[in-house]
């Protein structure tokens, strides 16, 4: 069986490898990791080499070694982090991720992150009694998708190649369901809309993107859940994964996130307030299973207390 089974779709530029195709659009394995893992394919049933071209309606089989090389693993230390489990099996494990941690390691965080948790946990459930005490095997727990270091909430990572395939898939195809809820500066004019614009990265800082007229292509939709006189709880529904999105887009609509530093402004009201943006919900199939499950993550508490001192600012001013 291959690790990954997959159908070209979408409209594919002529002249693009196949290695490009698996490591920049389906982003299963990176390049640097491509002859290390040796990968092998087959494009509708015959064996190819990694530079064959790739076109619409091809059939892909991916092969590729399970066990990373030990100087890949060293990468990333394994640390005995406090995780909060929302579900586990032998496959997959899934998150609510504090505001704060960073998902994997960069610069600047080699340490501390979900990656680093998570690393430790699966050795610790890999472990095997020797003769100097535990022997440690397995590779590393793939991250699926990401969320901003202040961005809380759920979050899956995969315990082997061909979940982290699977799950990747359904990302690709954007056939996850994902909900965040945010406290954003002033009051949408409209009580739901759509924002679909390009997205990239901002010239002038290469920390932060922007909306431009090109780039990738990024679509969210926003429900207004409640409102104040300078404020509105919104229900945000992204149908795509860029970077940011999700503060860019409210920044382009005029109604950046409470607390962001990047995108959005200081608020004389709450100085000092933390990112106020949380992946509530996370709908996807599981790896053997054929059915959509939606994991939650609890409301947190940075949350409600800011929506009471909200409800008290809105009854002094009726006042």
């Amino acid at each position: 069986m291959p690790l990954f089974s997959h159908v070209i779709e979408e409209q594919i530029p002529h002249g693009l490898r196949l290695d490009r195709y698996v490591s920049e659009v389906l982003r299963l394995i990176s390049r640097s990791q491509i002859k290390v893992r040796s990968l092998q394919a087959k494009i509708n049933g015959k064996n190819v080499k990694l530079s064959r071209q790739v076109k619409h309606g091809d059939h892909l089989e991916l092969f590729w070694d399970d066990v990373l090389p030990e100087q890949m693993q060293a990468h990333i230390e394994p640390q005995d982090i406090p995780l909060d489990i929302i579900y586990e099996d032998d496959r997959v494990i899934v998150l609510n991720k504090a505001q704060g941690m960073v998902v994997h390691p960069g610069a600047g965080n080699r340490q501390g992150t979900m990656a680093n948790a998570l690393y430790f946990r699966k050795l610790k459930k890999q472990a095997q009694p020797c003769s100097t005490g535990l022997c440690f095997t397995g590779a590393r727990p793939g991250i699926v998708h990401r969320l901003d270091k202040e961005t809380s909430g759920v979050i899956i990572a995969a315990w082997d190649d061909e979940a982290l395939a699977f799950l990747s898939g359904q990302f690709k195809a954007r056939k996850v369901k994902k909900n965040y809820i945010a406290i954003v500066h002033g009051v949408p004019k409209e009580a739901q809309g759509r924002i679909e614009t390009f997205i990239t990265r901002d010239g002038g800082n290469r920390k932060r993107f922007t909306v431009s007229h090109h780039g990738k292509t990024a679509l969210t939709y926003y429900k207004v859940l409640k409102t104040w006189r300078c404020h509105s709880l919104v229900l945000l529904f992204p149908k795509t994964g860029r970077t940011h999105q999700l503060r860019v887009h409210m920044r382009c609509l005029g109604h950046p996130v409470l607390g962001d530093a990047v995108y959005g402004f200081n608020d004389k009201h709450f100085p000092g307030v933390s990112l106020m943006l949380h992946a509530k919900n996370l709908g996807i199939i599981l790896p053997g299973e054929t059915e959509m499950r939606v994991f939650k993550s609890p409301t947190p508490e940075r949350f409600t207390a800011m929506i009471k001192q909200l409800d008290k600012m809105e009854m002094r001013n009726e006042k």
